[in-house]
């Protein structure tokens, strides 16, 4: 991850509560796993064993991605974008920052996305405009900007 990432202090603190949980408690359980399933014996064909080493791995995918995580992210505000595209007439709402906000009820939009990057600094009632992926560009109206605490912008 080479940009910083917002982030709220929620969210900070959720996943550094994690990582420490997965780096104590969660790497004793998995170990307590592994040596309980290489007591049954033949590890080769030991689905216990392999289940739990299966295990320690994605743990440890995690604990790796929650370091980088929080190294780079950066506390601050998370913007709710409401957006209507140009010709349409539904509106659709996303939170635009990391998935790890984990806000019930809102898609999440990377603001490193093109869509993303062109809402950063949006406000209500502007415009704006992004190129997609295969180089079509869109246009999307901004019908409100509202934050995880509440407040409108």
């Amino acid at each position: 991850m080479s940009d910083k990432v917002i982030v709220t202090k929620t969210a900070f603190e959720r996943m550094k509560a994690e990582h420490e949980d997965l780096t104590t408690r969660g790497m004793l359980d998995i170990a307590r796993k592994i040596e309980a399933a290489r007591e049954l014996g033949d590890l080769s064909e030991n689905g216990d064993y392999h289940a739990a080493k299966e295990e320690q791995g994605k743990q440890h995918g995690r604990i790796l991605h929650l370091e980088s995580f929080l190294e780079h992210c950066e506390i601050g505000d998370v913007p709710i974008v409401t957006i209507r595209y140009e010709g349409e007439t539904e509106a659709e709402t996303y939170l635009l920052g990391s998935i790890e906000e984990r806000v019930e009820g809102l898609e999440v939009m990377s603001p490193g996305s093109p869509l993303g990057a062109a809402l950063l600094e949006a406000k209500a009632g502007d415009t704006v405009s992004y190129t997609t992926p295969n180089g079509t560009t869109l246009a999307v109206e901004v019908q409100k900007v509202e934050h995880l605490d509440g407040s409108v912008s």
